[in-house]
C-alpha cells in the first residue's frame, strides 16, 4: 500500500489495516521459518508499511 493511499484512510480504517498487516507479517515469518517463503523482500516491505500506518495513526491523534 502506498503512502498516498494510507493518507486517505480514516482512523478506524488505519487500525483495521494495521491489524491486517500484523497478521500478514506473522504468516510471512512463520512461512520463512518453514522455508516456504520465496520472496524474502516481502518481510521488509511489510515491516515498513506497518511503520507508515503507525505514523499516520499518531499524526491523526495529534490533530
Amino acid at each position: 500500500m502506498k503512502t498516498k493511499e494510507i493518507k486517505k484512510l480514516t482512523q478506524d480504517q488505519l487500525f483495521s489495516e494495521l491489524e491486517k498487516l500484523k497478521k500478514e507479517q506473522f504468516n510471512i515469518r512463520f512461512k520463512k521459518k518453514n522455508g516456504q517463503v520465496t520472496n524474502t523482500a516481502s518481510i521488509k516491505t511489510n515491516r515498513r508499511t506497518i511503520a507508515t500506518v503507525k505514523t499516520f495513526i499518531n499524526l491523526n491523534r495529534v490533530k
